[in-house]
């Protein structure tokens, strides 16, 4: 018989907050064609993903700027404009967050974020600095997932132990490190009720 799940541990991008460089990027290249292949080949995914393992963001710009120097502009609007790129809160999942912290339930987070942006983020959405015990931040900790050792960091931190958690991420790879390590893990996609799955779990939401 499986572990009751006593404790909920949150990613945030996407799950709790969007995020997409395309809510950005519309505007400053209308072109469709133009814009998938600027955000595919000189601010990729891969690329950003280095500031979330932790480097910094002027180092993160010079590096794409000496080999692109024709999209200057473009790419600081990565970093200078990066708030133009959230579109707001998911407000059906903030309300179960607050729900499970009014209700005692231990709360976690382990995000892939820069450090820098981070500090944005707590001050745009004040609920990501005051909901969880504990936020394991990738840039920190110089991990990122779906590598285990970032989930590892909550575990050994807190005194965790994983068949007692549920990991809820909006990536699949993700899910399914968590539930390697024995974690319990819902996949935010599609048309996902986070209500009705936690529900399932004993939770009281």
């Amino acid at each position: 018989m499986s572990s009751p799940v006593t404790a909920v541990v949150f990613d945030i991008g996407n799950v709790l907050i969007l995020w997409d460089p395309e809510n950005l990027y519309k505007e400053l290249i209308p072109d469709t064609e133009e814009r998938k292949k600027f955000l595919e080949e000189v601010c990729h995914p891969e690329w950003n993903l280095e500031q979330d393992r932790g480097r910094t963001w002027a180092d993160a710009l010079k590096e794409r700027i000496e080999k692109f120097p024709q999209h200057e502009e473009l790419i600081r609007a990565y970093s200078e404009r990066w708030e133009e790129m959230l579109d707001g809160a998911i407000h059906d999942n903030v309300a179960v967050l607050k729900e499970l912290k009014e209700k005692g339930v231990s709360l976690y987070a382990i995000t892939n974020f820069s450090s820098e942006k981070f500090v944005d983020a707590k001050r745009l959405f004040p609920f990501l600095a005051d909901s969880f015990i504990d936020t394991v931040v990738s840039a920190e900790e110089k991990l990122v997932k779906p590598d285990a050792e970032i989930y590892e960091v909550l575990f050994k931190r807190n005194q965790l132990d994983p068949n007692e958690l549920v990991f809820i991420d909006d990536s699949l790879p993700n899910i399914q490190t968590a539930r390697k390590l024995g974690m319990k893990g819902i996949h935010f996609a599609g048309d996902v009720s986070l209500r009705d799955e936690l529900k399932q779990l004993g939770l009281p939401v």
